[in-house]
């Protein structure tokens, strides 16, 4: 089937933009946050705001941002003289759209995850490093990121599954198009069930991401074993 070979590209597409970008933008907002910053509570739940509302509503907030006519984002980049794209109406650019919305709406929940993480690193470390002349960089990339490993590991795998898993952001936003350039796997479950009515074939689909998910997570867990060697 060719709709099955589009929607794997694009669902392995979507997730290698999210997933790493997405926990590395998350990751530097928790970093910022766990800093001793005047209205830090208030930064805190602005940020994780989006993770817990209505995914219709952002659907609805972002169509508007990309509107290319009167949407804010082209209307930004044409005071720089940059002409912006057809956002979600363009084969080129449909994906890249739904991948930002993800990352911009995920990043609040694994900020909250990654920040439950470095407030368990004990300050021990960090003190005994800087007597040993350790800058900033340096305590972040050898005793922050170490440290963190475990947390890092749950975001990413969870990260992974909710990737492969999307479908709300898609439905609402594109439906798939235009042309399948936007459509995912769990969209083409949806429509062979429900709106081809092929429960057998949805049935197969389902059974496809499930062993995709399962490989994905067992191989995770045989190299997280390998990372904390490494560290």
């Amino acid at each position: 089937d060719k709709i099955i070979g589009i929607t794997l590209r694009n669902t392995f597409v979507f997730t290698l933009i999210t997933v790493p970008i997405g926990m590395a933008f998350s990751l530097l907002l928790a970093v910022f946050l766990d800093q001793k910053l005047a209205m830090r509570r208030f930064y805190r739940a602005a940020y994780f705001l989006p993770s817990v509302t209505s995914m219709v509503a952002v659907a609805i907030v972002w169509q508007w941002l990309y509107n290319p006519e009167f949407g804010l984002i082209n209307y930004f980049l044409s005071l720089v003289g940059i002409k912006g794209p057809n956002w979600l109406s363009s084969s080129s650019t449909s994906l890249l759209s739904l991948a930002i919305v993800s990352i911009w709406k995920g990043a609040g929940y694994n900020m909250m995850l990654f920040l439950a993480g470095l407030q368990g690193i004990s300050t021990s470390y960090y003190e005994a490093s800087e007597l040993d002349g350790a800058n900033k960089w340096k305590q972040f990339i050898h005793i922050t990121l170490p440290m963190l490993s475990p947390t890092t590991f749950f975001i990413f795998v969870m990260s992974i599954i909710s990737s492969f898993q999307v479908f709300d952001t898609v439905m609402l936003m594109t439906s798939g198009g235009p042309g399948r350039s936007s459509s995912v796997l769990v969209h083409y479950l949806y429509q062979s069930a429900f709106q081809f009515f092929s429960m057998g074939y949805a049935c197969a689909i389902a059974y496809l991401l499930f062993f995709i998910v399962l490989t994905i997570t067992v191989l995770n867990m045989r190299f997280e074993k390998h990372i904390k060697e490494i560290f």
